[in-house]
């Protein structure tokens, strides 16, 4: 098992992308703190070797008691992975700044701030460490009605090669994953948003990425733990500030 004796924990992990994480970690041997502002016990408990933490990824105390509850649980933090995230979209000229504010501090300060506390606990222990931030294909390039999400994604994978650069002094590697579309609950949200403002029918925009898609589907969670569970492991060791597209080739760079 790859990932032995390691404790990782996982943000926006209670459901979706973040539970397949938890699920695949917990199977390569980490003990795996699953991380959400509700629902974390409820999934922990269907996963062996994990815990449930009650965590905002926008409220500092917050963030800050979930790292010593790790730390106090486990004895130790060896693997970060900011999955937790928000999606909304609107033509430019309607734009809120509360839709702004809300993507920005969950995406982007939500990415930061966990892994600062955990990069100084990563320090503290003097043993490096792995933190992987999810970023996405909407953080290559700009969207006409999606400015603000890719925005947030864009800052996530630069976020991701600043932390690494600076990071690696400390042993701790800092690297991304960028997924496109994936089949979660959360895309019935996303196909809504985009019915309304393409007049659509409700299922069509999301038929249409998949088409799109040129390995001929959505993705799914799953598709996503390899990369994952490799960053995360000593295969990863001389890998540092990448963010790797894992999206069915839907962008290359």
């Amino acid at each position: 098992m790859r990932l032995a004796g390691k404790v990782a924990l996982i943000t926006g992990a209670a459901r979706g992308i973040g539970r397949a994480f938890a699920e695949a970690y917990a199977r390569e041997g980490a003990v795996v703190a699953v991380a959400d502002i509700q629902g974390a016990a409820e999934t922990a408990a269907q996963i062996p070797g994990a815990f449930g933490i009650t965590m905002d990824v926008t409220d500092q105390a917050s963030i800050d008691a979930a790292v010593a509850e790790v730390v106090k649980v486990a004895g130790g933090i060896d693997i970060l992975l900011n999955n937790a995230a928000a999606f909304d979209l609107a033509p430019i000229v309607e734009i809120t700044r509360q839709s702004y504010q809300r993507i920005m501090d969950i995406n982007v300060a939500g990415t930061l701030f966990p892994l600062q506390a955990v990069a100084r606990q990563m320090i503290k222990q003097g043993r490096g460490g792995r933190i992987i931030n999810m970023a996405s294909q909407a953080g290559r390039r700009g969207e006409a009605l999606v400015g603000v999400y890719c925005a947030s994604k864009a800052a996530v994978i630069s976020l991701t090669q600043s932390a690494g650069l600076d990071l690696i002094k400390h042993g701790i590697k800092v690297n991304g994953i960028a997924p496109g579309v994936v089949d979660t609950p959360m895309w019935d949200q996303v196909d809504a948003l985009f019915a309304k403002y393409e007049n659509l029918p409700l299922g069509e925009k999301k038929r249409q990425v998949g088409l799109a898609v040129p390995h001929g589907r959505m993705g799914r969670p799953e598709d996503l733990t390899g990369m994952a569970v490799f960053l995360a492991s000593d295969e990863a060791d001389y890998i540092v500030a990448q963010t790797y597209n894992v999206d069915g080739g839907n962008w290359m760079n």
